[in-house]
């Protein structure tokens, strides 16, 4: 075969790899960024949705350590934000915030606390309604960010 020949064909070559080369490590470069965008995203949602679903139920449990339930319409907001939970959350988010909500419907139905109790409860460290709710979403956006919960 003519050097020539051998020469343009190797130029030829030698340029289409490149480019191909090129074109896949942008590729994979993007389909890496897309994916972290993405979860990024799923966290900051789930963390506004936690957090307002936390908001929501501390100001209900120190509500009903005070008061009975006077309307169901309180509970409305809270009722929506675990429907909203049981969309995204993992099973373990959901049942957590489930029960930190029906141990709030609970203490409704008590009767109410004097001012000595409230204290005692305030001042203990043991008695927070959320706290299993808020172990279970940090670990499970722990889980997110390391690409293991696929839902």
């Amino acid at each position: 075969m003519d050097p020539s020949i051998v020469s343009a064909l190797s130029a030829i070559l030698g340029s289409l790899v490149g480019g191909f080369s090129s074109i896949v490590a942008a590729w994979f470069t993007q389909k890496g960024q897309s994916q972290r965008e993405l979860i990024g995203a799923q966290i900051q949602r789930r963390e506004v949705l936690y957090a307002e679903f936390i908001t929501e139920c501390s100001k209900l449990a120190v509500d009903a350590l005070g008061r009975t339930l006077e309307s169901p319409v309180t509970l409305i907001h809270i009722y929506a934000l675990l429907n909203r939970i049981r969309l995204i959350a993992s099973d373990e988010v959901v049942t957590a915030a489930q029960s930190a909500m029906d141990g709030i419907l609970e203490q409704y139905f008590q009767p109410n606390m004097s001012l000595t109790e409230l204290q005692e409860i305030a001042t203990s460290h043991g008695n927070d309604p959320l706290q299993a709710f808020s172990v279970a979403c940090r670990q499970e956006l722990h889980q997110i960010q390391r690409g293991y919960l696929r839902r």
